[in-house]
């Protein structure tokens, strides 16, 4: 009894840090854009760009339109991830909408004159407020969940699908009275910093190396690797050329935050080993990511029958 309710204010905590975590990404997201963006009438992606685009054009809050547009894309979240992410979308879109409201009222904007600083500052604190968003399990809307469907199904990064959502989103600011190719760059530079950012978020805590020791006391390195961390090593037959000498080279795939600890046990076993650490793209397997891939489409045309 004791147990279960150890567990049930574990889970309750656990709720309550993430939900706080998630309103930290939301005010930081808004803030990039009432505070670097919409002053200085910079563009952006997703629904937060073309509700801020529409607003240039028009000068209706852009809070009216960010939610507007979200209320026809929430059914899709709830539909295709599930009924506890399309909540969080909801509660994102409608906190959103009260902060694009409530942020401008702040006697805080950027008085960077220079656009292209901006464009950088805004699209770099945008990507951290969506990314943390998105550790959460939440998310903004719009082509947030367009990101977070297609990475259900394939591998690949979510700042990919921003990129080519977002062309045609940005470049639309063309269209609008007094709005130069200048102004489509600025537009292309937040989406770039965006991009990036939120990948480096998304990935930061996945990011994995790949280690190869060389040491004569090889088998001890393994044996405490194993043992002490719980991650394989694998041992392949190698030639020293100098030497002549036949020995083992030991390779460890780990997540990059284990590397300080295998470090330590490698220089405690034997302090001369040599050590190459190299970044790995990706690492699918036990312990580390699976592999998506999504079905196609299959038609089939129906043939009469004579």
């Amino acid at each position: 009894m004791i147990a279960m309710n150890i567990s049930a204010s574990q889970r309750r905590g656990e709720k309550i840090k993430s939900f706080i975590f998630m309103n930290v990404g939301l005010l930081i997201f808004v803030f990039s854009w009432t505070a670097f963006l919409i002053p200085h009438q910079i563009a952006g992606g997703g629904v937060s760009g073309l509700a801020a685009i529409l607003s240039y054009a028009t000068g209706i809050s852009v809070s009216y339109y960010y939610l507007g547009i979200n209320a026809i894309l929430i059914a899709i979240g709830v539909a295709i991830i599930g009924k506890g992410f399309g909540f969080k979308t909801i509660y994102c879109i409608l906190a959103a909408t009260v902060l694009f409201r409530v942020m401008p009222l702040i006697p805080w904007v950027s008085t960077i004159d220079e656009k292209l600083l901006n464009a950088l500052i805004g699209g770099t604190l945008s990507g951290i407020g969506i990314g943390i968003i998105f550790l959460q399990g939440g998310s903004t809307g719009g082509t947030d969940i367009i990101a977070l469907v297609v990475a259900k199904y394939r591998e690949t990064s979510p700042g990919r699908v921003f990129f080519f959502s977002d062309l045609i989103i940005i470049g639309s600011i063309i269209l609008l009275p007094g709005k130069v190719l200048q102004d489509v760059i600025y537009g292309y530079i937040v989406m770039v910093s965006f991009s990036y950012v939120i990948d480096m978020v998304l990935t930061g805590n996945k990011q994995s190396v790949q280690i190869l020791v060389f040491s004569s006391k090889y088998a001890d390195i393994a044996d405490r690797v194993n043992s002490e961390l719980r991650r394989g090593v694998t041992a392949l037959s190698s030639t020293g050329w100098f030497t002549k000498s036949e020995g083992k080279v030991l390779v460890i795939i780990a997540r990059k935050s284990q590397l300080p600890e295998i470090s330590r046990v490698i220089k405690e076993t034997d302090s001369a080993a040599f050590i190459s650490v190299t970044t790995v793209m990706s690492v699918y397997g036990e312990g580390f990511d699976q592999i998506k891939a999504g079905g196609k489409f299959k038609w089939k045309r129906e043939e009469k029958v004579s």
